[in-house]
């Protein structure tokens, strides 16, 4: 796998955090995870990866940290600006320790800055950075499309490349560095085209009213008759050609029609047949209108299945992506899960601490296991 014997050490977080420590155990990296408490039940992203907690408030937990950042690759941490430093965990210290150490530190508003010190959500960074006001229907408040720009575009996705950019560099420079990955400039950045494409025609009105948020009526999704929806996205007029067509529409419709009249005409002939009616008629055609699928129906849709976009598993885990055609992923999801006492005594074995160290810090409140009679 491509990061294979990369170590990574991720201190439990929300939902940014485990996934950008998910990204790279996917792609082969070793991930032991910090918690705060024995059973961490709420991360769900935390397949495959190795898991241990500790006290860190007290210094004989913070020396754990040390020991294990000294033999590790990355660090992730989640914590607003100075909690580290507090905790005499900061990059100045473990970076001393280990200087090829990259040390990632992924928050809302950055490490600097008038807002640093402020608590904040996705929808709080995806309007600070100005993208939030890019989307929502005409005449409608701006709506922020769950928690998947700021948290996972923006934050967990750029932070695992800010990550992997930094372990180039240290092949040529043989020294980590701090990757400073702030969710409201990953917000940005990731709506750059937006932002950068404001003089062309698809822009210039207001939300709501422009070709690509809902404005144009050949590109936004329908109802069918079975209360299920169709996506349209005919932009160029072959496509859009071709949808009239098949719809039956042909001398009643042009790309060029009002707005109010072409998404009344497609509102009424979407309702005449079901999701899985057009689906068929529209799956022989080169149009761009695909269904919308729910999400407990993506994995059994023939191109994914042919394609394994999906694990084949209980739940609708999707497989890591981009696929890479030597040293492939594999969804952390499939990875044997040890049990506490096995990562116990696999992580803080490769720091050389022996059973009777463990059962000290045991008795000391530093390593809390909800398994105390076992070793």
């Amino acid at each position: 796998m491509a990061l294979k014997g990369v170590k990574v050490l991720e201190l439990a977080g929300l939902a940014p955090a485990p996934f950008c420590g998910m990204i790279l155990s996917d792609f082969g990296a070793t991930v032991t995870r910090i918690d705060k408490i024995p059973q961490n039940n709420l991360d769900v992203l935390k397949d495959g990866k190795r898991n241990i907690a500790l006290n860190l408030k007290h210094e004989e937990g913070r020396n754990v940290v040390r020991d294990l950042c000294k033999r590790s690759d990355v660090l992730i941490e989640p914590y607003r600006p100075g909690i580290m430093e507090k905790l005499g965990l900061g990059p100045d210290v473990l970076m001393k320790d280990n200087p090829r150490l990259v040390y990632a530190r992924l928050t809302g508003f950055g490490q600097n800055g008038p807002l640093a010190q402020r608590a904040g959500h996705d929808i709080n960074y995806l309007a600070i950075s100005g993208i939030l006001s890019f989307l929502g229907r005409k005449d409608e408040k701006p709506t922020a499309p769950v928690n998947l720009l700021a948290d996972f575009a923006g934050g967990g996705l750029l932070c695992a490349f800010g990550i992997l950019a930094a372990l180039l560099a240290r092949q040529n420079t043989g020294r980590g560095q701090v990757v400073d990955a702030a969710m409201v400039e990953g917000a940005a950045y990731v709506g750059s085209f937006l932002t950068r494409s404001q003089s062309l025609p698809i822009w210039g009105r207001d939300r709501g009213e422009n070709m690509l948020d809902t404005g144009s009526f050949f590109y936004d999704t329908y109802e069918t008759k079975d209360g299920k929806f169709m996506s349209v996205g005919c932009l160029e007029p072959q496509f859009f050609d071709t949808m009239i067509q098949t719809l039956g529409l042909e001398g009643q419709l042009t790309q060029f029609d009002d707005n109010a009249k072409g998404k009344k005409i497609l509102e009424e002939t979407f309702r005449q047949k079901t999701q899985s009616e057009w689906s068929e008629i529209f799956e022989k055609t080169d149009s761009c209108v695909f269904p919308v699928l729910h999400w407990t129906e993506a994995s059994a849709h023939s191109h994914n299945k042919f394609r394994e976009v999906f694990v084949n598993v209980k739940d609708v885990i999707p497989n890591p992506s981009p696929k890479l055609s030597d040293t492939p992923a594999s969804c952390s999801v499939l990875k044997r899960t040890k049990d506490e006492w096995e990562n116990i005594q696999e992580i803080l074995g490769e720091i050389n601490y022996d059973p009777q160290k463990i059962r000290k810090l045991i008795e000391n409140g530093v390593l809390l296991t909800s398994q105390k009679g076992k070793l």
